[in-house]
């Protein structure tokens, strides 16, 4: 039975994605995760019976804990996240339960390590576009909300990422790149086991744009147009980065909740 500190799997999935998205903490066990490396995504790993030391970074904000089967872990974490501020709710059902509804997990084979701040890093050409706003997006939305982006010139992408630990996309002859008629957000769709009918919408919205195929999707000249205008109002690529999210934001929810709404005005032809 519901209660007013959980959270169902579908409530959980109509957030994540979305501006909205509390934190999600996975506080299976070890041998649990083990037995399947996979995260509810945007997920972060976490020991339960250190909550009431890492609790604290997260105090005023919405959190949403999961175990495996939404049992004593993830209420006890949960419980525990209360008392220190954080307006906690577990997962019922657990991982077992957003698994068995047929809902995307990704792929943790495909993450890159964290630095000592728990974050990915991320390293790629300076002034992006089409692609490295999509991707970047995707990353924060989907994969690690407080994943870091560096921009820097094209012949430095790669000897930033050795020295920085960072990882490069978006350039030649890196894993994530374009991959024949494939787009760098593509492949990070794909690889990271996130293809849902939205996403896959979307990424056909940004490989049409990013690879001028315009006749691919109705709606990539108005993105292409969106994403130059915000190229050239911005000289900062992080400023940029930022007004792309909110972009992004806007077309991922046009293609989950509002591809068949239409608009005419006026409704109807005025009367002789």
């Amino acid at each position: 039975m519901s209660s007013p500190t959980t959270i169902s799997s579908e409530k959980l999935s109509r957030l994540i994605g979305t501006a909205r998205m509390p934190v999600l903490i996975d506080v299976r066990t070890d041998e649990d995760f083990a037995a399947d490396p996979r995260l509810i995504p945007g997920s972060i790993k976490r020991h339960d019976q250190a909550a009431e030391g890492w609790g604290k970074e997260y105090s005023g904000r919405k959190a949403v804990v999961a175990c495996l089967r939404g049992q004593q872990l993830a209420q006890g974490t949960t419980a525990w996240l209360r008392q220190l501020g954080v307006m906690a709710e577990s997962l019922e059902g657990g991982f077992e339960g957003w698994k068995a509804a047929k809902l995307p997990l990704v792929l943790t084979s495909k993450l890159p390590p964290r630095d000592a701040q728990g974050r990915t890093v991320w390293v790629t050409r300076a002034r992006p576009k089409i692609d490295r706003i999509a991707c970047p997006w995707l990353i924060r939305r989907f994969i690690d909300p407080n994943a870091v982006f560096l921009f820097v010139s094209p012949a430095e992408v790669v000897g930033v990422g050795e020295r920085f630990n960072a990882v490069p996309f978006d350039i030649e002859n890196v894993f994530w790149s374009h991959r024949g008629e494939l787009c760098t957000f593509d492949v990070m769709v794909e690889e990271f086991g996130l293809a849902t009918p939205p996403l896959l919408r979307l990424a056909t919205m940004v490989r049409a744009a990013d690879t001028a195929r315009l006749d691919l999707s109705p709606e990539a000249p108005g993105l292409l147009a969106a994403s130059l205008g915000l190229s050239r109002m911005y000289d900062d690529d992080l400023e940029q980065l930022e007004a792309g999210i909110a972009l992004y934001d806007a077309f991922y929810r046009w293609c989950r909740d509002a591809t068949g709404e239409t608009h005419n005005w006026p409704s109807s032809k005025a009367k002789s």
